[in-house]
């Protein structure tokens, strides 16, 4: 196939888009396929506890120019929806249904626990493979399964893997739990430099291995800016007007988002940005060093600071421009379904999706989602945080197991907002609204009852006598994948 230019690219997208349906589809098949002349290339690039208040475009003295282009140029996705904490986040984000169901909806996957994305969850790289994107590139934080070589990227479709498994490794050593937690594909990566650089550095690569006429997957979960608060010093130089923990986190957002302008640049290089669909966003919100101010709460509550998110999305050649505001509720389980849609797949051969596609909201095409109801959970230490967004109403529930409550409302708290007109959640309504409360409440403990088999819960909490096996090489690893390839 011979490479297009930008304008016939641009004129067989707009013929092709004509015989769409403006609608989207719930929770199944993807939406009518994209009649370009090419399949777009998919990047996904996503943050490690940003908040809300933690790019300039949001006010903040953070400056962020890259993330703010992918929402000017692009569209801001004002009210895009992710889980309190890392592990939920991606596993949503990669089944396109909600981490409940797949048994990683309560926690995050901390070194010692063994459980990870099941085998019989299909996964967006999966997918891709069979739409025939050969290359499919992982960069970064994994953090979806590391007890057995069965839950390493590589054996989850994706192509190329760099980076580490767990989270909260030091930024400059690479070390979590005394042992090295950097790879390249299986291999141990004994490279010197600071991760977010590292990770741009691969990023680049891939792209620049990539053939214009042939489309792939880069999936880029940067670890920063989560803690530990660690940043070059020429970053920390950057805000000498802030001081401890929030100039640190300040620099590692500055050099995430440097990351971010390199790996648009190599698209812009290749000629390519026109065709690819760029999607941006937080794993949840803000934590150590972040500001998620005006938004109440923060990373592992379910309040909006700690799911309502940083996010936007682009894709020069689709229609997904202009800088449009889209304040529909979207968020991580709408992923899947959208790139069904844009790889053209209608049958994921998986189980059935609980987001929808959302392409022709961020085209413009849809002015409007179906109405339905938005859930977001954690779980800890016998207790719930429930969330559910319906209409103009949220409703918060924290309490002992909701399940295991003969009466929700007496033993757990429960708060209710007119999240339309109050997303900083400052006026609670339950009191005055008893029938809406008793009707939500329902509705998120049928959602707590969907929870899969097993549940990270049901692993040890903390790490007893666990000693990372040396330099994180999984049980299961055959002598020969230990040799380390460079990128092609």
């Amino acid at each position: 196939m011979r490479p297009i230019n930008r304008r016939q690219f641009l004129q067989t997208v707009a013929a092709g888009a004509a015989g769409v349906a403006a609608g989207t589809l719930v929770g199944g098949e993807a939406g009518g396929a994209i009649k370009a002349a090419r399949k777009p290339n998919i990047v996904i690039i996503l943050a490690d506890d940003l908040g809300w208040n933690d790019v300039s475009y949001h006010g903040s003295v953070i400056r962020t120019p890259n993330i703010d282009g992918i929402a000017g140029k692009g569209v801001e996705l004002d009210r895009f929806y992710a889980e309190p904490l890392c592990s939920p986040t991606r596993a949503g984000l990669m089944t396109g249904r909600h981490p409940l169901r797949v048994g990683i909806g309560c926690s995050v996957i901390m070194p010692w626990r063994k459980h990870g994305m099941p085998a019989d969850e299909r996964i967006i790289p999966e997918v891709l493979a069979d739409a025939g994107y050969k290359r499919r590139g992982c960069f970064g934080k994994w953090h979806l399964g590391h007890s057995h070589v069965r839950q390493h990227p590589l054996s989850r479709g994706f192509t190329h893997f760099y980076g580490c498994y767990n989270g909260n490794l030091d930024y400059f050593t690479h070390i979590r739990e005394g042992e090295l937690d950097w790879h390249r594909g299986h291999a141990p990566a004994r490279e010197k430099g600071y991760t977010t650089h590292l990770i741009t550095d691969e990023a680049v690569k891939f792209i620049q291995g990539c053939k214009p006429d042939e489309p792939f997957l880069l999936y880029v979960p940067y670890n920063a800016p989560h803690a530990p608060l660690q940043a070059p010093q020429e970053y920390l130089d950057k805000y000498p007007d802030l001081t401890g923990k929030r100039q640190a986190f300040a620099a590692m957002v500055s050099a995430m988002d440097d990351g971010i302008g390199r790996i648009l640049a190599a698209l812009d290089s290749l000629d390519v940005a026109d065709d690819t669909f760029v999607l941006f966003f937080s794993d949840n919100g803000g934590g150590i060093g972040s500001e998620n101010k005006p938004l109440r709460g923060s990373k592992a509550t379910v309040f909006e600071g700690g799911i309502r998110v940083t996010a936007g999305a682009r894709w020069p050649g689709g229609g997904v421009t202009g800088g449009r505001k889209i304040s529909t509720v979207m968020g991580l389980i709408d992923v899947m379904p959208t790139v069904m849609r844009l790889a053209g797949v209608k049958d994921h051969k998986g189980k059935p999706l609980d987001g929808m596609d959302v392409l022709d909201l961020l085209t413009g095409q849809a002015k409007q989602a179906p109405d339905r109801p938005w859930f977001g959970y954690i779980g800890y230490r016998g207790k719930d945080q429930l969330a559910v967004i319906e209409g103009p109403w949220k409703l918060i529930y924290i309490g002992p197991r909701i399940l295991k409550t003969k009466d929700p409302l007496s033993e757990g708290k429960v708060h209710l907002f007119k999240i339309n007109e109050d997303p900083n959640e400052t006026t609670d309504l339950a009191g005055d609204n008893p029938d809406v409360v008793r009707r939500l409440i329902e509705k998120v403990k049928t959602y707590r009852s969907w929870h899969g088999p097993t549940c990270l819960n049901d692993e040890p909490r903390s790490r007893g006598s666990f000693k990372a096996p040396k330099d994180w090489i999984l049980p299961g690893t055959k002598p020969e994948d230990l040799k380390e390839t460079k990128i092609k």
